[in-house]
């Protein structure tokens, strides 16, 4: 399935015909094996997804179920049996390996409903030979409802997101509101924002599904926002969209009954809400989930970042769609999963409010000043599991020995950290710090104790092969495993106390398949058994040649116990391991405040690490409306740079608007004032991208709670990012790369304030120089008269310069570039003033363009360029003998007819720049010669 498709159109596929309609015929039945009657029967219910039908060791797949499965897993099909006179298609996958080829079914957009056997094959045997084994659907496994381990990536959310669109009311604009739930955490955010605004939200929270209503068209932007993020999207009952069960849903998975301590909640987003947990519930077929305390999702939450800038910037993701080369990627130093989760989701939700960045900056600034205190930390987390994720699988009653492990290590990690911050807390924690160190404090010490003493250390990955529970933790289960690997050793203990006993010598406990266990002495030996007192508990069995034979009640017992305590063992494992299971679930809140903490250490103190260790600085975030980056890096190509080269990124200075009292002016840039707009020109590859988005990345980076590449910074906090920077169309939906251009710049010009911080590159290079620079120039005018927001503007309309001296906070700055021997060197700094040239051409020399394309285009370039400075006319262009002369010698002499003259020749082998000047004089004689034509 595409993705972004809807699951309707997904091609799940259906029950067979005649067999997989709305209900099962007893006509349709007529003929069909139990077994496949049974399957029929589910495969009705649930005829949009790939059923997985649980026989012994294998799910096995039939009729349109096993070809689709098949050419998406590159399995064999193969057939069993026959169904209405044809042929039954049947593959299978074996349960050992199942989340493999479920990952690879969810990967492709498949729905898998996994039907397991509800009892053990004995007991169906019971009924009848030919009883069926009880099977029905335990879960229905969807891209937004995973909680394997093997099937979600450890360092990314996996949200469910319900979208549902809210009308205009009382002249108030129309929005969309929105819950997102991460089944394998419990997190859950939850708000109504800008319709315009809906795109980047989705594209922020990368859901792997998002559910819509079947009433009624999806909100605008959701399918291109779905296929940014590679989401599934799902049409489900428009009744589900219901705000009195949402509520309800809400309080059950909070375990309130009243919502007021969670802030308060809209008709809207209790609808969503409602959609949210009847899917959830209907997926994990009524299990109980986890569910932690909701955010909020909203414009006042963080700073707005649509899904086109989010892309420019490559913020989460790279260019490729995956981590590599996006900002994420370069100053992730987390340790652990849930703490790769939180930097991801601070880098792409920046925050707005002062008081929670500089809180955020003491707690990352007290890590980089302790060293060994940050040190130790990131050492401990390391061993630290992603408690999260093992709570929410026990809570589904999906998880393993291992979650169980996992709490216990985690519970483990917390004591020692607390230990770690303890020496620093004297003289005082940062605010955040301390906070976390609360929840560290004290956590479930009695649950800690009590799967210390439960759990052996090196853990099964499935409890249902046992072996997890540690030997003299619990009386009955070392009792059964005795019997089960000691049997040896109980019979010869029961053996020896029944010789001393009767006072029988030779008195031995054999056994052999038709009578079991037995006692038995020799003939001579034998009489006191025979005889009353001994008899009455020694029962004769059977008389030998040599030896008789006996059987007490005690022994009879000992041997059924023998022959069955394999299974009472394995059955008391699977008893424990629920009772710590629901110990695990009663310390859900003080869990979940747990992961929380150490995930915010994990982030905390890897933002120290990246600061120590690649220099950077804090910023000074104000409520001032100016910028101020002195020397200014872009962190990730600073970092590509080292690694490929020697070479040192060059660093430059940027200064937007009123940056406040004491922010030093870069030497050069007095004259631009307090400009809010920079005019950017400079040729291509000169570095005007690079610069352009490290600014944005640094602002992004200081609101987000970072320290950032550069010598100084004081930012004034911004509402709102936007970023257009290169070129890109979208052919899918009839827009072209100017088109797609206009769209991005329309929504930045309509939707930016006087907060916000702008970043665009070559507006208006898509259609003709004249209309192309008509609209660069209003747009620049618009940013600096209506909007009033600061702005990097950068463009090769050299014209454009004339507005740094129309408008007042308009400023000129330029990429430095040194010219020598007609080539161009990049200096990659940013000096004021303009450029009067783009160097085009010599960029197309460097990217290897054939040498008389070049030499042409600097021959139109000159006519061009007199015709602007008036010394001469653009109507040579049209002039033929100016495009003969540039056209190449074999085609000119054909159809002249005309051979090349020596002259030509040794011109054509001159290399200018290769002679020296003896070399260009004796050059010159011999030119002068063929001129005469000696």
């Amino acid at each position: 399935m595409a993705q972004g498709q809807t699951t309707s159109q997904a091609g799940a596929a259906k029950a067979p015909e005649n067999a997989r309609g709305t209900a099962k015929s007893a006509d349709a039945a007529a003929g069909v094996t139990p077994s496949m009657a049974q399957y029929l029967e589910i495969k009705t219910a649930n005829p949009d997804s790939l059923l997985w039908y649980r026989m012994g060791d294998f799910y096995e797949l039939f009729f349109e179920d096993a070809v689709v499965a098949s050419a998406a897993l590159s399995i064999v099909l193969t057939k069993r049996g026959k169904h209405l006179g044809e042929d039954i298609p049947m593959c299978g996958v074996p349960v050992a390996r199942a989340d493999e080829y479920l990952q690879r079914l969810i990967r492709q957009g498949y729905r898998v409903a996994v039907c397991e056997q509800l009892e053990d094959p004995a007991e169906a045997r019971k009924r009848g030979s030919k009883a069926v084994v009880k099977r029905d659907v335990v879960r229905l496994v969807t891209p937004g409802t995973l909680t394997e381990e093997t099937l979600l990536d450890a360092k990314a959310a996996n949200y469910l997101v319900a979208v549902h669109d809210v009308p205009e009311a009382d002249g108030a604009p129309a929005s969309v509101a929105l819950a997102a739930f991460d089944l394998s955490t419990g997190e859950l955010e939850v708000g109504a924002v800008p319709a315009p605004d809906l795109d980047g939200e989705i594209v922020r929270l990368a859901p792997g599904e998002i559910l819509i209503s079947d009433r009624r068209d999806a909100p605008a932007g959701i399918q291109s926002a779905a296929e940014r993020s590679a989401a599934a999207v799902t049409a489900v009952p428009g009744q589900s969209f219901d705000s009195l069960a949402g509520e309800t849903a809400l309080k059950a998975g909070l375990g309130v009954s009243d919502l007021g301590a969670f802030g308060s909640f809209s008709r809207g987003e209790l609808a969503t809400l409602g959609a949210l947990f009847r899917y959830v519930e209907l997926t994990q077929v009524g299990q109980r989930t986890v569910v932690q305390s909701p955010r909020r999702i909203g414009a006042d939450a963080s700073v707005i970042i649509d899904a086109a800038t989010r892309a420019s910037l490559e913020i989460t993701r790279g260019a490729s769609g995956d981590r590599g080369g996006s900002l994420l990627a370069a100053i992730d130093r987390t340790v652990t999963g849930p703490g790769a989760r939180l930097l991801g989701a601070r880098i792409a939700a920046p925050l707005t409010t002062l008081p929670e960045i500089r809180a955020r900056q003491d707690a990352v600034g007290f890590f980089i000043d302790q060293d060994i205190v940050r040190e130790d930390i990131r050492a401990c987390l390391k061993a630290a599991p992603d408690v999260a994720r093992a709570v929410s699988r026990l809570a589904l009653m999906r998880g393993g020995p291992r979650d169980l492990g996992a709490v216990r290590d985690a519970l483990a990690a917390a004591a020692t950290l607390d230990q770690c911050l303890a020496p620093a807390s004297a003289s005082g924690l940062p605010k955040d710090i301390a906070a976390v160190r609360r929840d560290l404090t004290g956590v479930a010490v009695e649950l800690r104790a009590r799967l210390d003493a439960a759990l052996d250390e090196d853990l099964p990955p499935i409890r249902r092969d046992g072996g997890f529970i540690r030997a003299g933790f619990d009386t009955a289960l070392d009792e059964a495993r005795a019997l089960r690997d000691d049997s040896r050793a109980v019979m010869a203990g029961l053996e020896a106390r029944y010789g001393k006993e009767t006072g029988v010598r030779g008195l031995k406990i054999r056994h052999n398949n038709l009578l079991g266990y037995f006692l038995e002495a020799t003939s001579a030996n034998a009489k006191p058994l025979l005889e009353a007192p001994l008899s009455d508990t020694f029962r004769h069995r059977q008389t030998m040649a040599n030896a008789v034979r006996f059987v007490t009640d005690e022994l009879v017992k000992t041997e059924g116990k023998i022959a069955s305590a394999g299974g009472r063992a394995l059955a008391r494992e699977q008893e424990l391991f629920q009772e710590l299971a629901d110990a695990i679930r009663a310390a859900e809140p003080q869990l979940a405040r747990l992961g929380a903490a150490l995930a915010d250490l994990d982030c905390l103190t890897a933002l120290g690490e990246l600061a120590r260790s690649e220099g950077y600085v804090r910023p000074e975030v104000t409520d001032d409306p100016g910028l101020a980056i002195i020397s200014g890096r872009h962190p990730v190509v600073e970092q590509a740079l080292r690694a490929a080269t020697s070479d040192p990124f060059i660093a430059n200075d940027c200064v937007l608007g009123d940056a406040g009292d004491g922010t030093p002016r870069p030497p050069g840039f007095e004259q631009s004032g307090d400009a809010r707009v920079w005019l950017v020109t400079g040729p291509n590859m000169a570095g005007k991208s690079t610069f352009l988005r490290q600014t944005a990345l640094i602002v992004l980076m200081a609101q987000a709670g970072s320290f950032v590449p550069a010598e100084q910074a004081r930012i004034g906090i911004v509402d709102r990012i936007f970023s257009r920077v290169g070129a890109s169309d979208d052919l899918a939906r009839g827009r072209s790369t100017f088109m797609v251009e206009m769209v991005e710049t329309a929504a930045i010009l309509t939707q930016a304030t006087d907060r916000s911080l702008v970043v665009l590159d070559e507006v208006g290079r898509g259609t003709s120089t004249f209309d192309g620079l008509s609209i660069a120039w209003a747009a620049v005018e618009h940013l600096h008269d209506q909007i009033g927001c600061r702005a990097l503007f950068a463009t090769h309309y050299h014209e454009m310069t004339a507005l740094a001296d129309r408008l007042a906070s308009v400023a000129s700055v330029t990429m430095d570039v040194k010219e020598w021997r007609d080539e161009i060197v990049f200096l990659h700094r940013v000096r004021p003033g303009a450029a009067n040239r783009s160097y085009g051409i010599q960029v197309a020399r460097l990217a290897g363009l054939p040498g008389d394309v070049i030499a042409r285009a600097g021959e139109v370039l000159a006519v061009l360029e007199d015709a602007d400075q008036g010394r001469g006319s653009a109507d040579a262009l049209t002039d033929l003998p100016l495009f003969e002369a540039a056209r190449p010698k074999s085609v000119t002499m054909a159809q002249t007819g005309a051979a090349p003259s020596p002259l030509q020749d040794a011109l054509d082998d001159v290399r200018p720049d290769e002679l020296s000047p003896r070399a260009a004089l004796d050059l010159l004689y011999k030119l002068k010669a063929l001129a005469r034509g000696d």
